[in-house]
């Protein structure tokens, strides 16, 4: 009988972590770098290399940040460096909106603490297989900028039109 409840426990904590795993299947990659201090410096950028196959699904790429209630302004402006597996390199500027024009805070909050998953790019094909790198670097007119603790990057693909 006791092995029955050890097999027993042992398949319900496997099929419980399998079941975590794959809760988000259309999630291709998503990593977070915590800002030392939750203060972001101009010359402290986050990279992230990404390996992408699939060159025939659309996918979608969101920038991740989570901010301190105490940030001081409603938006963060990024530069958004990105490199191709052939060396080619674009930039952009993208604007995240934090809280709304009331002042009250956006994304998902646990007290103090608000996270953030702003859409950078919609419905893109990465035209070549390879390692992709993109980097985050704030724009922001103070240096360092105090109350953004994390900020990362999530690639997902696309979901079908209904």
């Amino acid at each position: 009988m006791r092995f029955n409840i050890i097999t027993l426990s042992f398949l319900l904590v496997v099929g419980g972590l399998m079941l975590i795993i794959s809760c988000d299947p259309s999630r291709v990659y998503e990593k977070n770098e915590k800002i030392a201090d939750n203060s972001w410096k101009i010359n402290s950028p986050l990279t992230f290399k990404v390996d992408i196959t699939d060159t025939i699904t659309t996918h979608d790429i969101y920038i991740n940040v989570r901010n301190a209630g105490y940030y001081g302004f409603s938006n963060l402006y990024l530069f958004i460096d990105s490199w191709l597996p052939d060396g080619k390199h674009s930039r952009d500027t993208l604007e995240c909106i934090l809280a709304s024009p009331d002042g009250r805070w956006l994304g998902d909050g646990l007290g103090d603490i608000w996270d953030n998953k702003i859409l950078f790019r919609k419905k893109i094909v990465f035209p070549m297989s390879g390692t992709y790198r993109f980097q985050l670097t704030q724009a922001m007119r103070v240096n360092p900028l105090p109350g953004i603790m994390d900020a990362g990057i999530r690639i997902e693909k696309s979901q079908k039109a209904t």
